[in-house]
C-alpha cells in the first residue's frame, strides 16, 4: 500500500541524531478549525510546521506519514493494528524510532496489541494523542508529540535506543503500553499504569526509571505477527447477572475465549448455575481468563472461597493484567496457537511484561 510522506528538515545547527517515523492513524490531536464555519476538521500534515513549529529545531529527522483513510479512534480494529505493525516492519530498517499519533478511547488496546504484534522489538514505538485538538489555543497536543518525539529518539552513550517497547506518552508521563488504561475523558492526565511504574517522567529533565524499562532484544530480527483472531469476548460480572446471559455469550457459535472480568481478586459468584456454565465451556475448550474489575491490585484465584472454583475448573489466572491487555493478549495467542492448551499457557506466562506472576 502507498502511503503520503512528508519529510521535515531541522533547521538545528547540530548534525542529526538519527530518524524517527511518525505515523497518523486520526484522532482528536490533528484537528483544526476550519476558517469558513468554525467547525473541526483534520489538518493537512503538509502544514505541520505551521502548527508546531518546534518540531523544526529538534536535531533529528522526521517524516510524517498518514494512514490512507484516517480514522476515529471508536473504530479502531484488528485489521488496522496488522497494519500499523506492517507499516513498522516495511519502515524498520529507514528509521530508528517510532511515534504513532492516535485517538485516546482505544489507545491503550492498540498499544497492547502491537506490543504482541511486533515479536523481537528492539526500537521504541511510541503512541501519543491529545485530549485536545492541535488547533485549539489550549491544547496539549504539541507538549505531547514534542516529548514523544524526544522519547523515541533518546539513546544512551552506546548509541542504543533508551526505550525499546512499545509505549504512551502523556502528560509528563511514560508508561508501558500493555499496562496502560484510559482514566480520564475531561482532564490532560488520561493514562495511568496502576500496577506497574512509569518508565519515565518529562519534567524539566526527562527521568527515566531505568530498572522497569524493558531490555533489548540482542541478535533476534523483527517478526511481525499477523494473524489476530478475535472470537473473543467480555464477560463483566455484576450483582444480578442472569443465567439467560452468561449462557448466551458462552454458545456464542466459534466462540474461543472469553476475559472473565470479575470482582477484586478474581472472585465471582458461586451460583451452581454459574458454576455449570463455567465448567461446560471450559470442558467445549473455550478459554476463561480471569481479570479483575480493579485497577490496581491482582488476581488470586483460590485466595478467597468464591474463587476456588474458577482455579479447580481450569479458568486462567490474569494476575494483574489489564482488560485491554487481556483481550488483545488472547486474539494474539489465537492467531498463532490452534492447540487450546498451549493457548492457555500462554496465557498465563508474561510475553510483553503485560503481567507479574
Amino acid at each position: 500500500m502507498s502511503y503520503n510522506k512528508i519529510h521535515i528538515n531541522p533547521i538545528s545547527p547540530e548534525p542529526t541524531v538519527g530518524s524517527v517515523l511518525v505515523i497518523y492513524t486520526g484522532g482528536t490531536l490533528g484537528m483544526v478549525y476550519e476558517a469558513k464555519d468554525r467547525q473541526l476538521v483534520p489538518f493537512n500534515f503538509d502544514q505541520i510546521i505551521d502548527r508546531v513549529p518546534e518540531i523544526g529545531r529538534l536535531n533529528f529527522d522526521i517524516t510524517f506519514l498518514s494512514l490512507t483513510e484516517p480514522i476515529d479512534s471508536s473504530n479502531m480494529n484488528p485489521e488496522i493494528w496488522i497494519e500499523l505493525a506492517t507499516i513498522i516492519e516495511q519502515e524498520y530498517a529507514a528509521h530508528d524510532s517510532f511515534v504513532i499519533l492516535h485517538g485516546t478511547d482505544t489507545m491503550a488496546y492498540t498499544a497492547s496489541a502491537l506490543g504482541f504484534l511486533l515479536e523481537n522489538l528492539n526500537k521504541p514505538v511510541i503512541l501519543t494523542g491529545a485530549q485536545l485538538p492541535i488547533g485549539v489555543a489550549r491544547s496539549d497536543a504539541r507538549e505531547n508529540v514534542i516529548t514523544a518525539l524526544e522519547l523515541a529518539a533518546a539513546k544512551n552513550e552506546l548509541g542504543q535506543p533508551i526505550i525499546s517497547e512499545v509505549c504512551i506518552y502523556f502528560n509528563s508521563l511514560l508508561l508501558r503500553g500493555n499496562r496502560s488504561k484510559k482514566r480520564e475523558s475531561s482532564d490532560f492526565n488520561a493514562f495511568h499504569s496502576e500496577n506497574y511504574p512509569v518508565l519515565a517522567n518529562a519534567g524539566v529533565r526527562i527521568e527515566y526509571n531505568f530498572p522497569y524499562i524493558q531490555s533489548q532484544v540482542q541478535g533476534l530480527p523483527l517478526q511481525v505477527q499477523k494473524n489476530i483472531d478475535n472470537h473473543v469476548a467480555f464477560l463483566k460480572m455484576f450483582p444480578g447477572i442472569s443465567p439467560l446471559v452468561v449462557n448466551s455469550l458462552l454458545n456464542i457459535k466459534g466462540l474461543k475465549g472469553i476475559v472473565l472480568e470479575t470482582y477484586g481478586a478474581g472472585n465471582a459468584t458461586t451460583a451452581p448455575w454459574f458454576l455449570d456454565a463455567i465448567s461446560d465451556a471450559i470442558a467445549r475448550n473455550i478459554i476463561i481468563f480471569n481479570v479483575s474489575q480493579c485497577d490496581g491490585g491482582r488476581v488470586a484465584q483460590g485466595h478467597y472461597e468464591t474463587s476456588r472454583f474458577l482455579k479447580q475448573a481450569g479458568v486462567v489466572s490474569g494476575s494483574d493484567i489489564t482488560a485491554e491487555a487481556a483481550i488483545t493478549k488472547m486474539m494474539y495467542v489465537f492467531g498463532k496457537e490452534t492447540d487450546p492448551k498451549k493457548c492457555a499457557e500462554m496465557l498465563a506466562t508474561p510475553l510483553r511484561g503485560e503481567m507479574s506472576i
